[in-house]
């Protein structure tokens, strides 16, 4: 007889009490189908849920899905499960298989018995956003080319999701740019940007601290109050596409515009995946 499955809540990269963004996790989901997941997923009207769908030792088969479709990869969930795991299981390390590839984590408990999570990206890669993507995503954005960071240009970024990243050159535009959810969303399911649409804010590309708002509209939701995926696909951005000299360090505060403040630490190496890591408390239902 299939277990019930047990749904715990999770908000992860909180940057203080009533921040971060809020993940369904679900420990023993072998016994669910797509639509029982897509369902639970659904219902729950996070972000995104993860479900384990297979485990052996300290390996896992792990699964998202966002309240509209099943998506390759999330970051913030996944932090969300290796902390549940750790918290069931012990720290230390761990390795999901995810659609988007095998991703390795680490997880460390601290003197006030807090658990820390840190995930490995997939091997990333850059591409160039075509001129009139580029043109149809700054109308819907309200955006113009002259308000756009020039030492941050228009790319793609893929570490697992691929996201557009629009560096806006003044905070005080880059607080007050709108958008048309639903005409975001009909460009974003024609280009198959499963994940975010990154727009950012830096006072320099070599800086210690960026502000992201992550588009996401789906259900209910418009923005993403912490994005995991976004910020391994910021750090591979500065790396490979705008020449940030590796090994670097850097912070991302996000969520502030929809009252969710987070915080997202990314270690970027010389070469290949980037390193994301944050916490995960339980969520206050």
């Amino acid at each position: 007889m299939t277990s019930r499955p047990v749904i715990l809540h999770l908000l992860a990269f909180a940057a203080e009490p009533g921040g971060g963004n809020p993940a369904g996790v679900i420990l023993n989901a072998a016994g669910l189908d797509d639509a029982q997941m897509q369902a639970v997923a659904t219902d729950l009207g996070y972000p995104e849920s993860a479900f384990v769908t297979a485990r052996e030792g300290r390996r896992a088969r792990v699964r998202y899905f966002s309240p509209g479709a099943e998506v390759p990869f999330c970051g913030h969930a996944t932090i969300a499960t290796a902390v549940a795991l750790a918290e069931a299981e012990g720290s230390g390390d761990f390795v999901f298989d995810t659609r988007a590839g095998e991703i390795a984590l680490e997880t460390t408990r601290d003197a006030d018995g807090r658990v820390t999570a840190g995930f490995t990206s997939v091997d990333p890669m850059q591409s160039d956003l075509e001129p009139e993507v580029g043109r149809r995503l700054l109308g819907i954005l309200g955006l113009s080319d002259s308000e756009l960071d020039a030492r941050l240009p228009l790319a793609q970024s893929f570490a697992g999701n691929t996201h557009p990243v629009v560096a806006v050159a003044s905070r005080e535009r880059f607080d007050a740019f709108g958008f048309d959810p639903a005409a975001l969303r009909a460009l974003m399911d024609e280009r198959g940007w499963a994940g975010t649409v990154t727009v950012v804010h830096a006072e320099s590309p070599d800086a210690e601290v960026f502000e992201a708002r992550n588009l996401f509209p789906v259900g209910d939701i418009t923005e993403d109050p912490a994005t995991g995926s976004a910020a391994a696909a910021l750090g591979a951005y500065l790396r490979d596409r705008v020449g940030r000299r590796a090994p670097f360090s850097f912070r991302i505060h996000q969520g502030r515009h929809v009252g969710r403040p987070s915080e997202l630490h990314v270690d970027v190496p010389t070469r290949g995946g980037v390193r994301v890591s944050g916490t995960a408390t339980p969520l206050e239902r």
